[in-house]
């Protein structure tokens, strides 16, 4: 089964399990600036493309993604990323969307 993700950290569900843990494990990944995790300074993605044109910083952003997902969640397969673009107040935000695919028999252990 694929699922969607947003980038965006809801709330952090305490003892999570399963399809929910691995949901929000991958909201973490996508919603961490790497260096600001104390004792994993490589956790999360890179801040460097703040500043890049917009098909550069997709590009480079979408690689680091699929990489930084299946490295720190191994359960997951990331099958594709888009960008959530719109916003009202038009400041440009750009927000990942991610499809994933939970790995074959990880939930059924």
């Amino acid at each position: 089964m694929d699922l969607e993700i947003s980038g965006t950290l809801d709330k952090i569900v305490v003892g999570a399990t399963g399809r929910q843990e691995i949901i929000q494990n991958v909201k973490t990944i996508l919603s961490t600036v790497k260096g600001s995790v104390m004792l994993d300074r490589t956790f999360g993605l890179s801040g460097d493309y703040v500043d890049l044109p917009g098909p550069v910083l997709e590009a480079r952003l979408a690689r680091e993604i699929v990489e930084e997902v299946e490295r720190q969640e191994p359960r997951v397969e990331v099958i594709e990323v888009r960008w959530s673009k719109a916003t009202e107040a038009g400041d440009g935000k750009m927000v990942p969307v991610v499809l994933i695919k939970i790995k074959e028999g990880v939930l059924d252990a």
